[in-house]
């Protein structure tokens, strides 16, 4: 059960700051910036993981590209790039994207 959901798109969450981290994504809200580049993120934990780029820390490597990442999910959310699979899709206008995160934006 997710008893915590969001009013604009209906997705649940378990835990309120999870509630509370999402709706920063339709706010355009990202409070957490980083002190060498300036890019801003919607959690502390994405920020630390955007640092570990910066640290050159990056030991998971896309066999297609070789691209490095600092996440394993970061570099799940990065393979549909090269398969060109859009699993995401927009119910009002059926419009399809390869990431949440492209979808959310549009």
């Amino acid at each position: 059960p997710r008893p915590f959901a969001c009013g604009q798109c209906g997705k649940g969450f378990g835990k309120k700051s999870s509630l509370t981290r999402h709706l920063r994504l339709h706010a355009g809200e990202r409070p957490f910036p980083c002190g060498q580049c300036g890019r801003r993120f919607i959690s502390w934990p994405t920020l630390i993981a955007h640092a570990k780029a910066h640290a050159g820390s990056l030991p998971f490597t896309c066999e297609q590209c070789g691209r490095g990442f600092s996440q394993k999910s970061q570099l799940a959310r990065h393979q549909p790039v090269h398969t060109g699979t859009r699993p995401h899709a927009c119910t009002q206008c059926r419009k399809r994207f390869s990431s949440q995160t492209g979808l959310l934006r549009q």
